[in-house]
């Protein structure tokens, strides 16, 4: 089993930054898949990033590519992502997942969550 939790969301201006975190524990994230959804109130959740266990490939959602850099330290256990020139319509709660697959863009994929980080952005 896998627990994660994410940090590091919160209430930002649009055009402003955030780093979240996920920390993980139970076993090591080094032979996961890593990847960030999100969740706006009403919508479907979405895939945002995710990042290759290996040789860190990364994927990115066509909404945010450019504005965000998904990256893991295997030595903490911990996925972060950082984005960038922040929107309101990136206002959403934003989940970590561990899984197998890369690339996997779909939440199907993954086999452990996060309980989420509630991110809001200001216009």
């Amino acid at each position: 089993q896998v627990q994660l939790v994410e940090s590091g969301g919160g209430l930002v201006q649009a055009g402003g930054s955030l780093r979240l975190s996920c920390a993980a524990s139970g076993r090591t994230l080094s032979t996961y898949a890593l990847g960030w959804f999100r969740q706006a109130p009403g919508k479907e959740r979405e895939f945002v990033a995710t990042i290759n266990r290996s040789d860190g490939s990364t994927r990115y959602a066509d909404s945010v590519r450019g504005r965000c850099t998904i990256s893991r330290d295997n030595a903490k256990n911990t996925v972060y992502l950082e984005v960038s020139r922040l929107k309101p319509e990136d206002t959403a709660v934003y989940y970590c997942a561990a899984g197998a697959i890369f690339p996997a863009i779909t939440k199907v994929w993954y086999d452990y969550w996060g309980q989420g980080t509630q991110v809001t952005v200001s216009s």
